[in-house]
């Protein structure tokens, strides 16, 4: 079978994909990106670049449509450069949203299509009208539906879509979801281990937190609302008021990755530091880190905080469970898919500063108490999470589309 996996941002979601894939003699794996940086054993890389960026005068609801034409147009060209190479793929996978995959029933009408579809927008019930103080008027609104135009035309287009979790795929119009299989990508449980006892020292950071007993984790690509980040920091607060010894690490760029920046240039870190009096001798940021050195900071963990507006379920949430953290996470739908409060890990008010530290001093206050969670934790990853189990039923979902 030859396959091409098309994403911006190589190799994201198919990393697992694209090598095990390539390993079979029988298949031939060409990725399509623009991202020059990286490699991956026995997959060929196709650079693709658009010709350029949405211009300022079009519409600011087009804005992204436009973009995503420009993305598919480049794809286009790649792809009559990998006919003229004598490479006709059998698949197509690529991610849903951008563009990529907007002509590739025109590039290679035999070939079967596949998306993966991580969101749809909605104006009202999931993330964009989640926060009371930040409440949509009408240009919002109208904003957000244009903002699934590129999606709807890979609904139509695909052969089949897939889906991380349940909740992401009830985003999707009704009409369209029995073209969406729900099915994770999975987390590799034989990196992601517990490792009871281990002390977290960092020394490319110069980071030694090998004398602390209580360390609060937090993980997220940027420090934004959407992840809740201004109520972790505060939750920081209220805890270093009763708990001297207690320590934060936070993992994460100082950047928006989801939602809207501030509008005078002042990050969310900024502002929270200027908000509140902390001692940062006990709040560590570290940046992006890493996998090992991430790995290190969740094994560490006493007990790690996940927070979430209703929308894309995050893989660090799974990352920590696999590795046995104590997590205590927003009581959102997208964690209730996977947390049961007081099962395998524990549920708080995402608004409630107070109500997250009350759980957080909780475990605490209990180090040996929740060792029954933290087992659980791992189990419902083993169970339901695997990457082992799902990458082969991953690989054989797109050889059966193959096959249709």
């Amino acid at each position: 079978m030859r396959i091409l996996f098309l994403h911006s941002n190589f190799p994201a979601q198919f990393r697992h994909l694209a090598v095990t894939l390539a390993q079979n003699p029988r298949h031939q794996v060409v990725f399509g990106t623009t991202r020059k940086e990286g490699q991956l054993p026995g997959v060929a890389k196709a650079i693709y670049a658009p010709s350029r960026q949405a211009r300022p005068e079009t519409h600011h609801y087009v804005r992204p449509l436009e973009n995503a034409v420009l993305q598919g147009q480049a794809v286009y060209r790649l792809c009559e450069q990998l006919k003229a190479q004598g490479f006709i793929p059998d698949v197509v996978y690529g991610h849903s949203g951008w563009g990529p995959t907007f002509f590739i029933k025109d590039s290679f009408p035999k070939a079967k299509l596949l998306c993966y579809f991580e969101w749809f927008y909605h104006a009202h019930g999931s993330d964009a009208d989640f926060d009371p103080a930040e409440p949509l008027n009408a240009d919002d609104e109208a904003r957000i539906r244009i903002k699934n135009a590129p999606i709807l035309i890979d609904l139509y287009s695909c052969d089949r879509g897939f889906s991380p979790t349940h909740w992401q795929q009830q985003q999707f119009p009704p009409e369209y979801r029995d073209k969406i299989t729900v099915h994770h990508d999975g987390i590799d449980t034989k990196f992601f281990q517990p490792k009871p006892g281990h002390k977290l020292v960092l020394p490319r950071l110069n980071l030694n937190l090998s004398h602390v007993e209580e360390l609060v984790t937090y993980v997220a690509r940027g420090m934004e609302p959407y992840r809740g980040f201004p109520q972790l920091m505060e939750t920081i607060a209220l805890l270093q008021e009763k708990r001297p010894h207690c320590h934060a690490v936070i993992v994460g760029e100082n950047r928006i990755a989801y939602g809207k920046s501030l509008p005078d240039g002042k990050t969310y870190k900024d502002v929270m530091l200027e908000k509140f009096s902390l001692d940062l001798n006990r709040v560590h940021f570290t940046g992006l880190l890493p996998y090992p050195d991430y790995l290190q900071v969740l094994q560490a963990s006493s007990v790690h905080i996940y927070l979430t507006r209703p929308f894309v379920l995050s893989w660090s949430m799974l990352e920590a469970l696999s590795t046995a953290c104590l997590v205590v996470a927003s009581n959102t739908a997208p964690v209730t898919e996977v947390i049961q409060d007081g099962v395998n890990g524990l549920l708080t008010d995402f608004f409630s500063p107070q109500a997250i530290a009350e759980r957080v001093e909780e475990v605490l206050n209990h180090p040996n108490g929740m060792a029954a969670l933290r087992v659980q934790a791992r189990k419902t990853i083993l169970e339901r999470y695997d990457l082992s189990q799902l990458l082969t039923q991953h690989i054989q979902w797109i050889e059966q589309a193959n096959t249709l």
